[in-house]
């Protein structure tokens, strides 16, 4: 990574690389971060688009938010870019809300700043991931195994 999204990620200190607690930190500065029940009101309104990334057995072992769109981690930024040639129908534009979620809020956090450079700047994630969803009692359903 190089650029202006980047810089204090490393060099500050003679070129010592961060560690990931200053690159979370780093990525996290450059946007709001939502909780549980924003996120379930916005999905709600219409307003976000809830993109789950966690892998198959967390979803399998723990279920699924209901109407949240699942995309694998490793295709998130292919299915959403909306200048893509495998993006997804829901990714029709930059200005799209999309909120994050992974199991418990940390690599939805790498994956917003990524979909930032996409453009898609009002890409968010959800504090806590599922767990924090599933602990303000907010929709659950079973995953179809």
């Amino acid at each position: 990574m190089s650029g202006p999204e980047t810089e204090g990620y490393a060099g500050q200190d003679g070129g010592r690389p961060s560690g990931i607690d200053e690159l979370l930190e780093h990525v996290r500065a450059g946007y709001t971060r939502v909780e549980a029940q924003e996120a379930y009101d916005a999905w709600r309104s219409g307003d976000a688009l809830l993109v789950d990334i966690r892998y198959a057995a967390l979803r399998e072992r723990d279920g699924l938010i209901p109407g949240a769109l699942v995309v694998e981690r490793n295709e998130l930024e292919w299915r959403l870019d909306p200048r893509g040639s495998h993006r997804l129908p829901e990714a029709a534009h930059h200005d799209l809300r999309v909120v994050v979620v992974c199991n418990e809020g940390y690599a939805s956090s790498l994956a917003a700043e990524s979909l930032h450079r996409l453009g898609l700047r009002r890409a968010t994630d959800l504090v806590g991931g599922f767990q924090a969803w599933r602990a303000a009692g907010l929709p659950v359903t079973t995953a179809a195994v």
